[in-house]
């Protein structure tokens, strides 16, 4: 460690030890009065910006130290818990995270923006980013442990995804199927495993992605593609910031557009496996489901079907759906759904810079057979990687995440983000 970052690391972590003393003073967040808010409002902007400042000018360094030089490749959790221990201050600990994790969102004492600052900061540093952005292309372990059985049998039932191989093709199946497939913990960790596991099988040359049939009693027996992130679960504080908002980008949903990153694979997105992907939507796909889309080669929509993202009346930064959606709608459909909210119905003509095909629901099968078809070419995934390569180069990639950590974050704790998760979400 430099002399000048183990001065400033010291100085950071007293004036953490300080904000935190004081911040024990008070009643716990949900029990705060205004000027008790306002208190600790002032000693998380004192500590935060001494945060910012460390990062700025020692990102590098501390990535270095948490990675042994680049030479290890943790995921998100555990950065942060090498971070915990090596920079006292810099991040929130295990123990404040465990304390948060029983409280509604709206009672947090809002440590997710630390860790929102942190990632920023990584992300923010060229080689930091970009080796932080390869290493969550790795496969998970979990993924791993099942790779054998799904060579063997050509099936996998995890709690929310199903995977089964069909010939050349890899059908994963979201089941969330009370909630209409809302995206929570659990659906993005069972959907990254499955994206890993198509990835890594080399039976499967095409992925296809579709909703279950719901039990929901609004839809029951039709299927749903996605209703987007579940409200109810963030209004009571068990969406993590990490795990899924963070998390989801940088895994399942990187992965599904720049592959899975393999050992002995090349720096930042170069040398991951990758595999063509369709997606079919049934009934709608809302916002984290609609953000899937624009990662898939080839979208069949069904009859009926509509598209949301209701970014504005959530509140939340919808993923890196700012980032790619403006590829296939142009700015002024992008800034309508976006910003405007616009709803989006499969038969209406901007629908064309979407989706691929609209099919009555008994000719699905059909077109997803020869979509994956043409898709199994032998050339379709190096040209797909030069597409994507030429669409998405991994310093606009880097850069558009380094915001997108810090501001998600921030939103996540927002006043009218709180108001609006309390309403929609106590609902469900």
């Amino acid at each position: 460690m430099s002399r000048v970052r183990a001065i400033r690391a010291r100085a950071l972590a007293e004036l953490s030890a300080e904000g935190e003393a004081a911040l024990a003073l008070l009643p716990e967040p949900a029990r705060r009065s205004s000027a008790q808010r306002e208190v600790a409002r002032r000693l998380h902007d004192e500590s935060r910006q001494a945060r910012r400042r460390f990062l700025a000018e020692h990102a590098d360094e501390v990535y270095d130290l948490l990675t042994a030089e680049k030479t290890r490749r943790p995921r998100l959790g555990e950065l942060l818990s090498a971070a915990a221990q090596e920079f006292a201050g810099l991040v929130p600990t295990a123990e404040q995270m465990a304390v948060e994790g029983g409280r509604r969102q709206a009672g947090k004492e809002g440590r997710e923006i630390d860790q929102g600052l942190f990632f920023g900061g990584l992300l923010r540093a060229r080689a930091a980013g970009e080796h932080l952005i390869a290493s969550m292309l790795a496969p998970t372990s979990r993924a791993l442990d099942l790779a054998t059985t799904f060579v063997k049998s050509g099936s996998v039932a995890l709690e929310k995804v199903r995977i089964e191989r069909v010939g050349h093709t890899a059908h994963v199946t979201i089941s969330n199927p009370d909630c209409l497939n809302a995206e929570d913990n659990g659906l993005v960790r069972d959907l990254e495993t499955a994206v890993d596991l198509v990835a890594l099988d080399r039976g499967s040359r095409v992925g296809v992605l579709r909703g279950d049939v719901m039990s929901h009693p609004k839809y029951a027996g039709s299927r749903v593609f996605s209703s987007g992130i579940n409200l109810k679960d963030l209004h009571l504080g068990r969406i993590s910031y990490v795990d899924f908002l963070l998390g989801r980008e940088l895994g399942c949903v990187n992965k599904l557009l720049h592959g899975v990153r393999t050992e002995g694979g090349g720096p930042a997105l170069c040398g991951t496996t990758q595999k063509p992907w369709i997606g079919v939507v049934d009934t709608f796909a809302i916002g984290g489901g609609f953000q899937l889309l624009l990662v898939l080669d080839q979208v069949i929509a069904v009859e009926g079907a509509y598209l949301s993202l209701p970014a504005a009346q959530e509140g939340i930064v919808p993923g890196l759906a700012n980032l790619r959606i403006g590829r296939f709608a142009g700015g002024r459909l992008t800034r309508q759904m976006i910003l405007g909210g616009r709803r989006i119905p499969v038969d209406d003509p901007s629908a064309d810079r979407l989706i691929d095909e609209v099919v009555p629901a008994e000719d699905v099968a059909a077109a997803v057979e020869r979509a994956a078809d043409a898709l199994a070419a032998p050339a379709v995934v190096e040209n797909r990687r030069m597409l994507v390569l030429a669409e998405e180069p991994v310093d606009s990639l880097r850069t558009y995440l380094a915001e997108f950590a810090e501001v998600q974050a921030l939103r996540l704790h927002a006043e009218d983000v709180l108001a609006k998760v309390a309403r929609r979400g106590g609902r469900g």
